[in-house]
């Protein structure tokens, strides 16, 4: 048989027949499925506490550090009684 009688051999194999499916097939996938839909909501939700929990950690210190104001002179004394 050269490749192109196997080819038509094939194709009326595969056209002559169902293809089936196992039943436990269809069963494991929807586990597996839910499994990997249930690990990603859980990482998601991870993300997003690690991100808020950033977001607070970073509220608090520029709030007691107040990196935008200029710290005080320590080159001259202040001045008072002017």
């Amino acid at each position: 048989m050269n490749r192109t009688e196997q080819e038509a051999a094939v194709r009326r194999i595969m056209h002559r027949t169902v293809p089936r499916v196992p039943p436990e097939l269809h069963a494991d996938a929807v586990r597996r499925g839910s499994r990997l839909l249930r690990r990603r909501a859980l990482a998601r939700r991870l993300l997003w506490l690690l991100l808020c929990a950033a977001v607070v950690l970073f509220a608090v210190w520029a709030l007691t550090a107040r990196p935008w104001e200029e710290p005080p002179s320590e080159t001259t004394p202040p001045l008072t009684d002017w």
